[in-house]
């Protein structure tokens, strides 16, 4: 599983509607305050063991500055929540040509409940979490505070 991780000021996902392509006129599914936006794609050999080790990372990553101001304080010690986005495109290989190749992305019917389990995984650690809606064209929207970035895979 890969997750890319911003730690945000605030984050929300609104669904696409018939009135607008862009989606920016949808319906609100998920939002958040201060917290983190975790975009997940999920690959062929992934499981929910993966999925655990990965929300325990996420909900620990110390990546909120402490009095100090350094990055030394975990998302739930500074009361935030965790917006999670599925993302297949986290797996896309451009390696080769310029369209991007999606075989090393799971296909929805595995990779949803892996997305599932780890939504759950971060609940059941304390996080407060919303999300986007599984295969709907989403419009995400986030101020990301930093800007602070990271790429986490299991």
């Amino acid at each position: 599983m890969r997750a890319l991780v911003q730690r945000v000021s605030s984050a929300r996902v609104r669904v696409d509607d018939a009135g607008d392509p862009a989606g920016h006129t949808g319906e609100v599914v998920g939002e958040i305050g201060e917290g983190l936006c975790v975009l997940v794609g999920v690959t062929h050999d992934d499981d929910e063991a993966k999925a655990a080790k990965l929300a325990d990372k996420v909900w620990n990553l110390r990546v909120f500055p402490d009095d100090a101001g350094q990055m030394n304080v975990a998302v739930g010690s500074v009361g935030g929540a965790v917006l999670v986005v599925s993302q297949f495109t986290l797996y896309g290989d451009t390696r080769r040509g310029r369209r991007p190749s999606w075989v090393a992305a799971a296909p929805p019917e595995v990779a949803e409940p892996l997305v599932t389990a780890f939504v759950e995984a971060l609940r059941r650690l304390g996080a407060g979490v919303a999300t986007g809606r599984f295969r709907a064209d989403m419009a995400v929207e986030l101020v990301n505070e930093g800007p602070v970035t990271l790429l986490l895979e299991t």
